[in-house]
């Protein structure tokens, strides 16, 4: 067995959305996944692309997936690469498309000459927590994720 890793296309949004819900239902959140086909499409692959996707894959089946885009960081004066999601199906785990799949990001964040590549990891998912600290990454503890959302988002763009 080998792994590749590929680009995904528009084809792969069905695919794409199942890798989500999985995801989505290891981390305790099914229930928050709104994400269709069409809104991925467009997302994705319309004429403004928000982000990109990699697909892994064992031999010819799917395996894993990340989802990344560029963000930017003012002290470095350059952009980065931020990693919204990245999975493994289980039966792939501790084979090392993980590791292959953050090494094609960095690859990838190397060669646009980004400042760096960073993520969000649940504080339970100490498995993650280990992996990516044998990877050399390091945890940002002095800082805390803010987010606003749904009727609270609407609120403050109404000032």
């Amino acid at each position: 067995m080998t792994f590749r890793i590929e680009k995904a296309t528009d084809a792969d949004v069905p695919l794409i959305l199942q890798m989500i819900r999985r995801l989505a239902e290891y981390e305790r959140l099914l229930d928050s996944v709104t994400a269709s086909e069409e809104k991925l499409r467009e997302a994705l692959f319309g004429p403004q692309p928000s982000a990109e996707v990699l697909i892994g894959y064992a031999d010819e089946v799917p395996a894993g997936f990340a989802v990344f885009f560029q963000n930017f960081s003012t002290f470095l004066g350059r952009p980065g690469l931020y990693l919204e999601d990245l999975y493994v199906l289980p039966e792939w785990r501790r084979h090392g498309l993980g590791r292959q799949l953050l090494a094609h990001l960095a690859a990838i964040a190397v060669s646009r000459n980004y400042g760096r590549l960073e993520w969000a990891v649940l504080d339970w998912n100490t498995t993650a927590v280990d992996f990516y600290r044998g990877l050399g990454a390091q945890a940002m503890d002095e800082w805390t994720v803010f987010r606003v959302t749904g009727p609270a988002l609407e609120r403050l763009a109404q000032g």
